[in-house]
């Protein structure tokens, strides 16, 4: 029965979480647009999904996702050893953005509008190619930044002087890029932090720093999502100089 009542407790929340998109869209709709639902059942059984997709997925980060990394980043510093942490770090940052659906989808309308606009030929074959380019260029760039923030969080360094130097370095490669992958690059950044790539890297962090002495998990834990967020525009750009 407790099961069963925090699930319909955590059905609610996530009903409560969407209550405002849902007041919003139904304002404009029939107030300002005075216009009926279109399909309305459609819409009605697809937000019940989304609401019970939502519920299971916080569940499934709860149950796996959330104590798999931290167990992984308990176990790795236990170990002692900083290159194994380092080859984890990467490729966890790799392999969680490469996935990522907003990641793709984003690639795929980038080469799909650069195509369009001449920069690439108009061809399937030549926007599979900028796209998946684009996409492991942000993948690395990711599992670099990873490296960089768990090497943070071993050193005790603040976190600041990253940031801060890293958007200088954004401001001051801005104008050497391509226009058309400007917007490109600082969209990555975005779309780098999602469903699939937070719950694990924000699970690494904390691990780390529950287990490593001397650090603070709510200070030193926090801070991986920021790298992975700067890392992806400077790495586009360079790509934007190096395909142009």
């Amino acid at each position: 029965m407790k099961g069963i009542s925090a699930f319909l407790n955590a059905i609610f929340s996530s009903f409560k979480d969407l209550l405002p998109i849902i007041v919003v869209i139904g304002f404009f709709q029939l107030v300002v647009l005075q216009q009926p639902l279109p399909d309305a059942f459609s819409i009605f059984f697809g937000l019940i999904l989304v609401v019970l997709g939502l519920t299971l997925f916080v569940f499934g980060l709860d149950m796996a996702l959330f104590p798999l990394g931290e167990s992984m980043a308990h176990a790795l510093a236990r170990k002692g050893s900083v290159f194994w942490l380092m080859v984890f770090s990467f490729l966890l940052g790799f392999g969680t953005t490469i996935a990522e659906p907003a990641l793709t989808a984003v690639a795929s309308k980038a080469a799909e509008v650069a195509g369009e606009g001449g920069i690439i030929e108009i061809s399937q074959k030549a926007q599979d190619e900028y796209s998946i380019g684009l996409r492991l260029t942000v993948a690395v760039s990711v599992g670099f930044a990873l490296m960089l923030g768990v090497l943070r969080i071993l050193k005790g360094w603040p976190i600041h002087r990253f940031i801060i130097g890293g958007y200088i370095l954004v401001v001051l490669m801005t104008p050497l890029a391509p226009q058309y992958i400007i917007g490109v690059a600082y969209d990555s950044g975005g779309v780098t932090t999602s469903t699939i790539t937070v719950p694990l890297v924000t699970a690494l962090g904390v691990g780390l720093a529950t287990v490593i002495k001397g650090r603070n998990p709510m200070q030193d834990g926090f801070g991986l999502i920021a790298f992975a967020s700067l890392a992806p525009i400077l790495f586009v750009m360079f790509y934007g100089i190096f395909i142009r």
